[in-house]
């Protein structure tokens, strides 16, 4: 299932077609489920009610990303159906993409997060008011996000006040909420986790060490989908940082009661090990981070997809 409502339309349908692709032609016989960026379903080119999904599938390999198809909406629409899908459920999906709830859960247990306020747009919201409220709690610079979009999208650097009183205002035109968050300064990583693997009950991949390209302060998303960032895998971080990467991305992932798999992005700095958020439902294209992950550790892409249709459909 890719396409959808969102603004990750594109990499959803990356996404799929690795899916669809690299999926063992030996057991699976793949159906392309096309949801347009206007709400139209299609199935292998013809339109389909989706209703009608579960007389003609025994399981959905959910490649959507971003708004409806990582916050909980189209796994309603797919538990009421009653049709088994890859990925978390509906309630630790909308966890996981609402940035303030899963940050408060992961705070609450303990681990380092960014200090944040996070704001919610009114019509006589003025950003240079909303930008000195923030000034006043938080010191310069800024990363200024949506609190529900995924890939990076929207998200600003703030080095000055008159900077933070633009990343405001146009953060607020992509969402009624965003969250200002302090800006931790690090390596960037990242680390997948996959459910009941290699004997494993929430097994850690190989962290990934992220540097953006020249004239990046932070991983974008045209840093992420452009193929000019760097990335380390296996990374450079010492045993003790890989170690607990692997931890905290596996703490993440139970915490919110995600499923089958997940990744989670951090920073590295002297002051410790920042989670910044979670992605439920990853990225599988082939700028992705989870696949160059599998691969380092020398798990093919098809075994890995096997598996994870394999956990849907409770077979293990």
């Amino acid at each position: 299932m890719r396409g959808g409502l969102g603004s990750e339309y594109e990499v959803s349908l990356k996404t799929g077609a690795t899916v669809l692709e690299y999926l063992p032609r030996e057991k699976y016989q793949p159906r392309d489920i096309l949801i347009t960026k206007d709400g139209q379903w299609h199935m292998d080119g013809f339109g389909i009610e989706p209703a009608r999904l579960r007389n003609s599938l025994d399981v959905v390999f959910n490649a959507l990303h971003g708004e409806f198809g990582e916050d909980g909406q189209v796994q309603t629409l797919l538990d009421n159906t009653m049709l088994p899908y890859t990925g978390s459920g509906r309630l630790a999906s909308a966890l996981g993409m609402n940035k303030v709830a899963a940050k408060e859960i992961i705070s609450r247990a303990g681990l380092k997060v960014p200090r944040g306020v996070h704001l919610k747009f009114k019509p006589e919201t003025k950003a240079e008011a909303v930008a000195y409220d923030v000034f006043l709690k938080i010191s310069p610079p800024w990363i200024v996000k949506p609190v529900s979009r995924g890939s990076s999208v929207g998200v600003f650097l703030a080095k000055t006040f008159d900077d933070l009183v633009v990343a405001v205002s146009e953060c607020f035109k992509i969402s009624e909420v965003i969250l200002v968050e302090e800006y931790i300064r690090g390596r960037e990583a990242t680390c997948g986790v996959v459910d009941d693997f290699r004997g494993h009950k929430t097994y850690p991949l190989l962290p990934i060490e992220i540097a953006p390209p020249a004239g990046k302060k932070f991983f974008d998303y045209e840093a992420k989908y452009s193929g000019q960032s760097t990335e380390i895998c296996p990374s450079q971080f010492s045993i003790e940082e890989k170690r607990e990467l692997g931890e905290l991305a596996a703490a993440v992932h139970k915490l919110l009661g995600l499923k089958h798999y997940s990744r989670t992005d951090f920073i590295v700095s002297p002051r410790g090990i920042y989670i910044l958020e979670v992605n439920s439902l990853p990225g599988l294209t082939a700028e992705s981070l989870v696949p160059k992950s599998l691969a380092a550790l020398g798990v093919p892409l098809p075994h890995f997809l096997d598996h994870v249709v394999s956990l849907a459909l409770g077979r293990k």
